[in-house]
């Protein structure tokens, strides 16, 4: 097997082992698993949402560019029926920003769904489904479905037709609904012996896809360009903590008198970068 020159043995062994063990609840296999199988993405969203849906065409692209300079994103699952969009994303750990990227999403949707001219009237019905693992909001649910209500009267709905739905793969046994808490418990424990028609159909589908060969290739590289963001962002993270000491220093050393020059020297700063630490100093003395 060819790999880079700076990965190791023991990195290439736990990429297998990780590729292995993968079950519905990681995404790279829930992107493959859904995008793949329509009918079966269908039945997902039926489940979830309890509502009929007649088809869903699914977005071919794997990221979405919103403009120029914009930041894009790269969705799960983005399907459109009639008069409805969908985007269904597996989330197996927090990341502290769930709440600000179904707002994010749900405006990508939009935006794709208009034209120039369009009445806004022609936006679809909008879904942002996120299948967490962990329970973000601690409160003990296993769903948690959120629309725009009037904070004064919590009656009255803006009705602009857009939702956001956080299932809770953790609570799964809190949840009345059968179908819904079989397809949670798979994404908790996929080995339990409970099971039904479609969760079985899941199952056997995770394992033909671990047995592609193409897609195992595509998750090494996907896992291996995670890795390398990893590091250069943790790299850059030591780098920006080392400079915020410096400027701490700088300050400190600024207000007991020493030189301007000095300070520079000794914490090895742009004599630029103390002169503008000196003069915010002196405007709020």
């Amino acid at each position: 097997m060819n790999q880079p020159a700076n990965e190791t043995n023991n990195d290439v062994l736990n990429l297998e082992k990780k590729w292995k063990n993968a079950t519905i609840a990681n995404n790279f296999i829930f992107y493959k698993v859904m995008h793949n199988n329509p009918d079966v993405c269908k039945e997902l969203l039926e489940i979830l949402l309890k509502i009929k849906i007649d088809h869903i065409t699914m977005h071919t692209e794997e990221s979405i560019e919103v403009d120029f300079g914009k930041k894009g994103v790269r969705l799960d699952v983005y399907a459109v029926g009639s008069s409805k969009a969908y985007n269904l994303e597996m989330q197996a750990t927090d990341d502290g920003e769930l709440a600000e990227r179904s707002r994010y999403y749900q405006g990508i949707l939009d935006v794709q769904q208009l034209n120039e001219g369009d009445d806004y009237k022609n936006l679809k019905d909008s879904y942002i489904i996120f299948i967490c693992v962990p329970d973000i909001f601690k409160k003990g649910l296993a769903k948690y479905t959120f629309e725009n209500l009037c904070i004064e009267n919590p009656e009255i709905k803006l009705n602009d037709r857009a939702y956001k739905y956080f299932f809770i793969a953790k609570n799964y046994d809190k949840i009345l609904d059968e179908k819904q808490k079989a397809f949670l418990k798979l994404v908790m424990e996929p080995d339990a012996n409970e099971t039904n028609s479609f969760t079985e159909k899941i199952s056997k589908l995770v394992e033909e896809a671990k047995q592609n060969s193409q897609w195992r290739k595509q998750f090494m590289e996907w896992e291996r360009e995670m890795a390398k963001k990893f590091r250069e962002g943790k790299a850059e993270g030591i780098v920006e903590g080392k400079h915020e000491k410096a400027e701490e220093s700088a300050i400190a050393w600024l207000r007991k008198g020493m030189s301007p020059e000095d300070v520079a020297e000794c914490e090895d700063l742009p004599l630029e970068k103390v002169l503008e630490l000196q003069k915010s100093i002196n405007n709020k003395a």
